[in-house]
């Protein structure tokens, strides 16, 4: 695993370092799954008013493009660190717990759609709210009812075969 440590307005101790490299070797064992580590420590100068100067952010990167984050607030930096380490370890054994399980999580299966009959109206309504009735009947799928709608009734006509002759001397 890669580590990354560093501080901002505030000189790092050899103390800090070692204890934060310890922390990190203990989120790693026995897993071996850690990719890279980074841990940032800022003391903040705009915070005058508030005693948690101290700030620590550790970032952890997993296979699969996941990242784990905490960043704590304190008087003190070991105590910062400390209370870092702690989120990370929970957030990472939580995670761990969940990959464990290995849940494979699918889309829900489409209820196959089933057609819709189309009653015609008799002018009575009785059609219509049976076409309403079978919409409201089918769950999960999303019908479109239209009012008034009538079926489609085809005409049947009789053409007989007509020559070129018969064609000219009905247009003239």
């Amino acid at each position: 695993m890669k580590l990354e440590i560093e501080s901002r307005n505030v000189a790092m101790t050899p103390r800090w370092k070692t204890e934060i490299e310890a922390r990190m070797a203990d989120l790693q064992e026995g897993h071996e799954d850690l990719i890279h580590g980074r841990v940032t420590l800022t003391k903040n100068r705009h915070h005058k008013k508030s005693a948690n100067v101290a700030e620590a952010l550790v970032v952890v990167s997993l296979p699969g493009r996941h990242t784990l984050t905490a960043r704590k607030e304190n008087k003190t930096f070991e105590e910062a660190i400390r209370k870092t380490f702690d989120a990370v370890a929970i957030e990472l054994r939580k995670f761990r717990e969940k990959r464990a399980k290995k849940e494979v999580r699918t889309a829900p299966i489409p209820l196959p759609s089933a057609p819709v009959p189309l009653h015609a109206s008799h002018g009575d309504g009785a059609g219509e709210d049976a076409l309403h009735r079978d919409a409201r009947e089918i769950p999960g799928q999303q019908q479109v009812a239209l009012e008034g709608v009538v079926p489609e009734r085809r005409l049947a006509l009789d053409l007989a075969p007509v020559g070129l002759e018969e064609v000219l001397s009905a247009v003239d």
